[in-house]
């Protein structure tokens, strides 16, 4: 049997008419949206420095083996961008700023930006940043847990794309 008793539908509406201007939030908000902000902020700056990492690569990837890579490097940026997107309309919807400030991107990024000079040194360095991410997000969803499923959710939907790209690279290294 479930403990979760469900409010009744009057309760509903009164609330639902207190604090407009909150939006998304509601009172039955439970986590604390400070340190979901924080690391919604966070997880932006990671995607966005992998998202220029990637970009990097795909220009300069040389050698033999480099289309292939490239091919790849230009399909992670495009989908990082797309995660920075999710992640920054999440803050708004919760009533935060997404912090797009380049001066701040390199200090909250979990991944590093590292260029690499030799494809080989650019691959590895997209797999460790990968690997990077995935241990984070996989924190930061068992962090969230029930409190937010909808920031959970992206950060899931989110997770198995960067499962795909470390695997990707993993296979593209092995080919080096």
């Amino acid at each position: 049997m479930n403990a979760i008793e469900l409010t009744d539908v009057r309760t509903l509406r009164e609330r639902a008419r207190q604090h407009v201007e909150q939006g998304a939030v509601t009172e039955g908000y439970n986590a604390d949206r400070d340190k979901i902000l924080t690391l919604l902020n966070e997880a932006l700056a990671t995607e966005l420095v992998c998202n220029l990492r990637y970009k990097r690569h795909y220009f300069m990837a040389s050698g033999i083996k480099a289309s292939v890579a490239a091919d790849e490097f230009l399909e992670h940026a495009t989908q990082e961008a797309e995660h920075a997107d999710r992640l920054a309309e999440r803050i708004v919807q919760l009533g935060g700023e997404p912090d797009f400030n380049p001066d701040n991107l390199s200090k909250r990024s979990h991944a590093q930006y590292v260029a690499g000079s030799t494809l080989k040194e650019m691959v590895l360095e997209d797999l460790v940043a990968e690997r990077i991410a995935i241990d984070s997000y996989r924190e930061i969803i068992q962090y969230i847990g029930e409190k937010d499923p909808t920031t959970r959710r992206i950060f899931e939907d989110i997770l198995a794309q960067e499962e795909e790209h470390a695997d990707d690279m993993a296979d593209l290294l092995k080919g080096l």
